[in-house]
């Protein structure tokens, strides 16, 4: 099990969905669209967008391939090179850990 699972630490705080929230960020830019304009565009509300941007709303997996097509994205191209950034990110089990946690204080 990966050491985030471990204490079950909610993914909307690790390294890997700051990640993903600025790769978001970074699309949506690139792709010339105001929050408001990709909320628009899948039917949400604008406020969805602001809080999904400031990680306080979670995407699910569906909501992801919505919001990647919506950017103009290809959902299978960038869940892979999201997958590639992730595995480069997170230690690989098999092997043991890339990076250490620090060790609580005594």
């Amino acid at each position: 099990m990966c050491p985030h699972h471990a204490g079950m630490e909610k993914s909307t705080f690790t390294p890997l969905y700051e990640h993903f929230r600025g790769k978001l960020v970074s699309m949506r830019k690139k792709a010339g669209m105001t929050q408001r304009d990709l909320a628009r565009k899948f039917g949400r509300e604008h406020s969805f967008v602001s809080r999904v941007e400031l990680g306080e709303r979670r995407l699910d997996f569906v909501e992801a391939f919505w919001v990647l097509r919506a950017l103009g994205q290809d959902p299978s191209r960038a869940a892979r090179e999201l997958m590639r950034d992730f595995a480069r990110m997170e230690p690989d089990e098999r092997r043991g850990p890339v990076r250490k946690r620090a060790s609580p204080r005594s």
